[in-house]
């Protein structure tokens, strides 16, 4: 059963702690919401199933009672010790004690090697989680890459439509292609700010991912490429490639449909990968 606002508050006051807005601390408190974010993860028993930022662990119960191998990250030394004393007898519930990413594009090593054991072993993993907004971006885009199967999660809105954004979009930049190669991406509902407490300024999205990988190992390199190419999105594509450090002449872009007075804006990920893989370095 997931926590009432009431009960969230009493167990902060037992840990004689108030929601920290540095850690990104907002708090779920629609108990049906719980149990839809929970839902949305699909999650079979034998499935492992991660938790960023479990707080007080109003969605790690939903989880528990769903499967048997629970893995709850929180950088929150306070929460951490709240969630350990509730659960240290259930042996479906393991923690890690730190921040889910080692830097941008690196997250925990912990993590990163309970994800590559799980595989290893036959289990699907899946991320389910109300995700600290701050970290959100980059953590989704690694956890594919080390291949969780589905990610299921809030987020704030205008994350979630900058991950399903469509070609040519204000909100199309170098997250939206990146996810859109690396998973179908479903917006399933958005959240109110009464949902959490406290309550955010702004309204919240559940986002699925589901896992339909086409950059395997030109994932990073690929990144990297769009990252350069999109800092000059509204430049011409010619010029914009320049920037990237490659070239391409007008036929290789004719091949791909693309025209050299293009912007990168108006690219299509598919589109994009084509590019990068027929595309020189200069």
């Amino acid at each position: 059963m997931s926590q009432t606002k009431q009960q969230i508050q009493a167990l902060l006051a037992q840990a004689a702690m108030s929601p920290r807005h540095r850690f990104g601390q907002n708090f779920m408190i629609d108990r049906n919401l719980v149990a839809t974010v929970a839902q949305a993860g699909e999650i079979a028993p034998a499935d492992l199933v991660i938790e960023v930022g479990p707080g007080t662990g109003t969605l790690t119960e939903e989880l528990l009672a769903r499967c048997q191998h629970v893995l709850a990250i929180e950088i929150d030394r306070d929460l951490a010790g709240l969630l350990q004393e509730r659960h240290a007898a259930n042996p479906a519930f393991e923690l890690i004690v730190g921040d889910a990413l080692e830097s941008k594009h690196q997250i925990n090593p912990a993590l990163a090697g309970r994800i590559r054991s799980a595989i290893a072993a036959g289990q699907t993993v899946r991320l389910v989680a109300n995700l600290p907004y701050n970290i959100a971006s980059p953590l989704v885009i690694e956890l594919l890459i080390e291949g969780a199967s589905l990610l299921a999660f809030t987020v704030q809105k205008e994350v979630g439509q900058r991950l399903k954004a469509p070609c040519g979009s204000d909100e199309y930049g170098p997250l939206t292609v990146i996810a859109q190669l690396l998973a179908d991406v479903t917006i399933e509902r958005t959240h109110p700010p009464q949902a959490f407490w406290p309550a955010p300024t702004i309204d919240s999205a559940l986002v699925v991912m589901r896992r339909h990988d086409q950059l395997g190992a030109l994932a990073r390199p690929f990144g990297q490429f769009v990252a350069t190419l999109f800092s000059s999105r509204r430049k011409m594509l010619r010029k914009a490639l320049t920037n990237a450090g490659r070239s391409a002449t007008p036929e290789t872009l004719a091949q791909l449909n693309l025209t050299p007075e293009q912007r990168p804006e108006t690219i299509a990920p598919a589109q994009l990968l084509a590019l990068f893989q027929a595309t020189t370095t200069i």
